[in-house]
């Protein structure tokens, strides 16, 4: 999987390609730790994110908590194999996904 980060302002948008799996969630846990104080918004963008496992819904949970307190979490271009494990997991009604 690969991060890439655009920073605007108070505003953080992280653009993730190939999988976000048990291999690869602990990288993207550890750059958003060190990426997300004082940002309002965070933008995920999945346009080329092709799978979610488990392991990764944990990571976005933990980000969800932290925006909560401090802004807003949007994730982007989810695609249906995506957007079908939100449905199933309950994840969609705790994400805003658009």
């Amino acid at each position: 999987m690969t991060i890439e980060k655009t920073l605007n302002g108070s505003e953080l948008t992280v653009c993730l390609t190939g999988r976000l799996d048990t291999t690869t969630a602990p990288q993207l846990e550890a750059e958003l730790k060190h990426s997300i104080s004082g940002i309002e918004k965070l933008v995920l963008d999945f346009k080329a994110l092709e799978y979610l496992s488990s392991a990764g819904l944990r990571v976005l949970l933990a980000a969800q908590k932290v925006m909560n307190k401090q802004g807003e979490m949007v994730i982007h271009n989810v695609n249906d194999t995506i957007a079908e494990i939100f449905e199933v997991t309950g994840f969609s009604e705790i994400l805003t996904v658009k």
